[in-house]
This record gives C-alpha cells, sequence and structure tokens, in this order.
C-alpha cells in the first residue's frame, strides 16, 4: 500500500513544484471536477500509456475520486511511478470536501456508457446490414470478439478511442 498524504499537504507540495500530482479518474470524472495542477491518467488506460518515471526528488501522489481505486491498484501504480510514490488521502472529493481549490466543468456521460452504447450500436448495424450486404455479420463478430478480449486482458480498444474523443476532453 502506497504511503497517504493528506489534501492539504498535497496542495501545499503542488505549489512548491515538490511533487507530481496524477488524476487516475476516467475523463467523465475530471471534466466534472478536477483538480488544478493534476496530469490524468486514467486507472482504464494508464497501463497501456507511458508514464513519465519520477525523478528521486521528485514523487508522484496518486488520487481518485475516494481513494479506493488508488488503494486497490497500489501495486500497479508504484510500479509505472519508476520511483516514490504516495497516495492523496481520500481522493478528490475530499479535496473538494475540504474547501481546497478545484476547477468544475461539464460531466459527460460515463465513458463506460459510452462503451456499451457504441459497442451495442456495432453490433445492430452488423445484424441490420445483412439484410442489403450479407457479409456485414462479421462486424458484430468482430465487435462481440473486441467485448471479450476487453473482459480477457482489460485492454479496451473502443474505451481508448472514445476517451481520445473531444467531448471527453476538457
Amino acid at each position: 500500500m502506497l504511503p497517504v498524504i493528506s489534501p492539504a499537504e498535497t496542495l501545499q507540495k503542488l505549489r512548491d513544484g515538490k511533487i507530481r500530482l496524477v488524476d487516475i479518474r476516467e475523463p467523465d470524472e475530471v471534466n466534472a471536477v478536477r483538480v488544478p495542477g493534476a496530469e490524468v491518467a486514467p486507472l482504464s488506460v494508464i497501463k497501456w500509456t507511458h508514464l513519465a518515471p519520477a525523478s528521486p526528488n521528485l514523487p508522484i501522489v496518486f488520487t481518485c475520486n475516494s481513494g479506493n481505486r488508488t488503494t486497490k491498484q497500489s501495486d500497479l501504480l508504484e510500479e509505472l511511478a519508476g520511483g516514490p510514490a504516495l497516495q492523496m488521502e481520500g481522493g478528490v472529493s475530499t479535496w473538494a470536501k475540504q474547501g481546497l481549490p478545484v476547477e468544475r466543468g461539464r460531466q459527460s456521460m460515463p465513458l463506460f456508457r459510452q462503451i456499451q452504447i457504441g459497442a451495442g450500436a456495432l453490433v445492430l448495424l452488423g445484424l441490420a446490414g445483412v439484410f442489403v450486404w450479407p457479409p456485414m455479420i462479421w462486424l458484430s463478430a468482430f465487435v462481440g470478439a473486441g467485448l471479450v478480449f476487453a473482459g480477457v486482458t482489460g485492454f479496451c480498444g473502443l474505451g481508448l478511442l472514445l476517451s481520445a474523443m473531444p467531448w471527453n476532453k476538457k
């Protein structure tokens, strides 16, 4: 488990340039409320992206919404940090409750729901397209295989694609 640091101490160290704050929440969560100066590296894609290693003098403080995701994935996050790593106590919700500075924005539809809608629409398109062009059935098969692959490996290509869309960016 990562050592814990309070939101107030995190703010002070962030202002002094003594830490990097990395928010592992999903884009829709970050769009709703964000800690100014935090880097965003969603947990759903963090192991597939490059997280620049911290120098020994600049530890990474990881945060999520409540601290649960950070705690559950502490081994992975510590490995990805490549140096000293900490966890912000209580996450962004505690930070906001303590009246520390936040940026609020619009909240988009959760990424998981976007994936469900996208995959379902592609399957229906493949099935309906069979009446016009029979090989369209392979679109449905491809989407089904992609969902199985995502479930087995934890890598979701559709999720990566959707997270890069403009409506999921701040």
